[in-house]
């Protein structure tokens, strides 16, 4: 393989690039910089797939080079995303903004979050039946069957795992480990170690008001070290979006894309009407939703091309608390809830649409009222330990379907347009948890209502 090619590949990824540069220096707007970067990362992917072809050598050794600037972008942000979560919510208790709401606040966003998920479930049902789409129309090639028999070894594993034990591995037992990530439901745990940290430094603020003093500036000094950080990573985004973008056309099945067309378009159709529901909620409690929609689209927008909820988290906290005038206390709830908790695209949308497409193959009718009922109630319940990151979706499924008693290996039908699929998945979850905060927020009054309704400031980075 000639190494020039890729040297080619190289020098205008970084033409890309240094465009994106030269935009922030004329002061270009946040959002039209990541945009910017959305287009350029589709004409850049597309064109080195067209010039050198799926199979290529070097079209593999140019998007290893790509993938240093998307993927090590992710990577700065997945960084950011435990002390992000733990210093923003004892800083909020630091600062009097969680104080005696803390267990309505999380009993609000906990219900939104699952109850918006259960209303994603209703509509990937809806647009299944629409679209008329059952299991037995999809043939199983290779790939197909050998994701049916990972999916049935992963069932094996969680086969059994009850409710409660699901719920408990929600709590912290070692906060050290949680930090490192190491658990599905780390995020949750980090939360309520935080929690507790908070509520501890409120008894010691009743007992000891010079040590709570100095806990407070410290708390402070770390919260503006951790927002320093993420203002540099913001910055970064609209080349982190090129990247992923261009990785994202250029390796994906367009063949399959196309003889699964009517399953892509039935679940963007969901996820749609689901986004919509979200507008309608807004709208529903005196928020104009266009304001929402202008302000959330680069953080939706990275979203999509990342497919990471997690990964997402800070981009999602900074525009609840600076661009729609969530407190930082909800927000940072809400955004780290999210991550687990009600996913309205991967634990509502894609496993209702699933149960309706696979419940044929076993003669059950999926349109009955007790079986709609009972896939409802299921979705719902098993909304909870759904990890922001890949693979989310198809961990809900799994669950969903085994307590349905469907076939689990019939879950890897789709592995063709996975991908594609879960781009839009994303961008619902990260909506369900922005919507989420911001309803809270407004029913417990933390919700600034004038700067939701203002002025986009950039995701909350001024000049980034």
């Amino acid at each position: 393989m000639s190494t020039l090619p890729v040297i080619v590949n190289v020098g205008v990824l970084l033409l890309l690039i240094g465009l994106l540069y030269w935009m922030r220096e004329r002061k270009v707007s946040f959002s039209i910089r990541v945009f910017t970067g959305l287009g350029l990362g589709i004409l850049f992917g597309l064109g080195l797939l067209w010039v050198y072809g799926a199979e290529s050598e070097v079209l593999g050794a140019s998007l290893e080079w790509v993938n240093l600037v998307g993927s090590g972008y992710v990577r700065f942000l997945q960084m950011l995303i435990m002390p992000l979560v733990f210093i923003s919510i004892v800083a909020a208790f630091t600062r009097l903004e969680l104080t005696q709401n803390i267990g309505k606040i999380s009993l609000l966003i906990i219900g939104i979050l699952v109850g918006t998920t259960a209303i994603a479930a209703l509509t990937g049902i809806g647009s299944a039946a629409l679209f008329g789409l059952e299991a037995i129309q999809i043939e199983q090639g290779p790939a197909e069957l050998e994701r049916a028999a990972r999916l049935e070894s992963t069932f094996s594993s969680i086969q059994g795992q009850s409710y409660a034990a699901r719920i408990l591995e929600l709590l912290p037992a070692n906060p050290f480990l949680d930090f490192t990530g190491a658990r599905r439901t780390s995020t949750i745990a980090v939360v309520i170690f935080a929690a507790f940290v908070g509520l501890a430094y409120l008894g010691l603020r009743k007992h000891d008001q010079k040590a709570a003093e100095t806990f407070e500036r410290l708390v402070d000094a770390l919260y503006g070290v951790v927002m320093g950080i993420v203002r540099i990573v913001i910055r970064l985004t609209p080349y982190g979006v090129l990247a992923l973008m261009t990785r994202v056309m250029a390796t994906s099945d367009y063949g399959a894309i196309w003889q699964l067309g009517k399953f892509v378009i039935a679940s963007y159709v969901a996820l749609l009407v689901t986004f919509g529901v979200h507008l309608l909620l807004q709208a529903m409690v005196g928020l104009n939703p266009a304001a929402y929609v202008r302000k959330v689209l680069p953080v939706l927008s990275f979203a999509f091309v990342s497919r990471s909820s997690a990964a997402t988290l800070p981009l999602t906290v900074r525009a609840m608390t600076d661009e729609l005038g969530v407190s930082k206390g909800i927000a940072n709830f809400a955004g780290s809830f999210g991550l687990s908790i009600g996913q309205n695209g991967c634990a509502g949308v894609y496993p209702a649409m699933l149960a309706v497409m696979i419940a044929p193959t076993v003669g059950i009718d999926p349109f009955t009222p007790g079986f709609l009922l009972t896939l409802l109630a299921v979705v719902a319940a098993s909304s909870f330990g759904v990890a922001g990151v890949g693979g989310g979706a198809t961990y809900a499924a799994i669950l969903v379907l085994s307590v349905l008693n469907l076939p689990v290996g019939l879950a890897g039908l789709l592995i063709s347009v996975e991908p594609l699929i879960d781009m839009g998945r994303t961008a619902v979850n990260v909506s369900g948890s922005m919507t989420a905060g911001v309803l809270t927020a407004r029913f417990t009054r933390g919700l600034d209502a004038d700067l939701y309704a203002g002025p986009s400031t950039g995701v909350g980075v001024t000049h980034v």
